[in-house]
C-alpha cells in the first residue's frame, strides 16, 4: 500500500495545475505518486504484466492529455484507479467479446468438404482434359499470354516486358484468348 503524503510533497492539485499548465512535460511526479496503483489494479483484472503495463501508459497518456481531476469529488488516486478497472475491465469484455464471436463464427461455418470420391476424380480430370484441348485450339501468342498470367502469376504489364510486346496487343490477346476459351468451354462456365 502506498504511504501517505509527507508535508513537504506537493497535493496532488498542485501537481495536477501544474500539469495543466506545463504539459505532459510534469506528468512524472503524478506517475512516480500513482503508477504502482494503477499497475496493481491493472494486474489484478488482467492477470498479464505486458498487459497491465500498457493499460498503465494508457491510463497516464489518457489523463495527461485531459487532466479534469476537481479535488472536491475525490482523490486523485480515486480516479485513476477507477481510469484503470474501468479500462482494464474493458479490455477483458472486449477479448471475451472477440473470442466469442470467433467461436460463432467457427461453429456456423460449413463442415470441409471430405475426400474426393472417385466420381468427382473423373470428372476433375475430365475438365482437365477439355481445358488443355481448349488451349491447344488457340493461337501460340495467345495461349502464352493465359498461361504467363494464370500460371506464371504475372500481370499484363509484366507480360508485355517479358514477351516485348505492346501492353494494347497484350491486353488484345488475352481477351481474344478468353473469349475463345469461353466459346469452347461455355458448359463449364457458369
Amino acid at each position: 500500500m502506498r504511504q501517505a503524503i509527507s508535508d513537504t510533497e506537493p497535493s496532488d492539485a498542485i501537481l495536477v495545475d501544474a500539469l495543466r499548465t506545463e504539459g505532459p512535460s510534469a506528468l512524472a511526479p503524478i506517475y512516480d505518486r500513482y503508477a504502482g496503483l494503477v499497475y496493481g489494479i491493472a494486474m489484478q483484472v488482467l492477470r498479464d504484466a505486458d498487459a497491465a503495463a500498457d493499460l498503465t501508459q494508457e491510463v497516464f497518456v489518457t489523463f495527461s492529455s485531459k487532466p479534469t481531476f476537481d479535488p472536491t469529488r475525490g482523490a486523485l488516486g480515486a480516479l485513476l484507479a477507477t481510469m484503470a478497472r474501468t479500462r482494464a475491465i474493458d479490455r477483458v469484455r472486449f477479448g471475451t467479446r472477440s473470442v466469442r464471436l470467433l467461436r460463432r463464427h467457427h461453429e456456423s461455418e460449413p463442415p470441409p468438404p471430405g475426400p474426393p470420391t472417385p466420381a468427382d476424380a473423373v470428372s476433375v480430370a475430365e475438365r482437365t482434359e477439355r481445358v488443355r484441348a481448349a488451349l491447344a485450339e488457340l493461337s501460340g501468342d495467345e495461349r502464352r499470354v493465359l498461361e504467363l498470367a494464370y500460371w506464371g502469376g504475372l500481370t499484363q504489364a509484366e507480360i508485355a516486358d517479358e514477351l516485348d510486346t505492346p501492353l494494347g496487343t497484350i491486353k488484345s490477346w488475352m481477351r481474344r484468348g478468353l473469349l475463345r476459351m469461353r466459346g469452347t468451354l461455355g458448359d463449364l462456365v457458369e
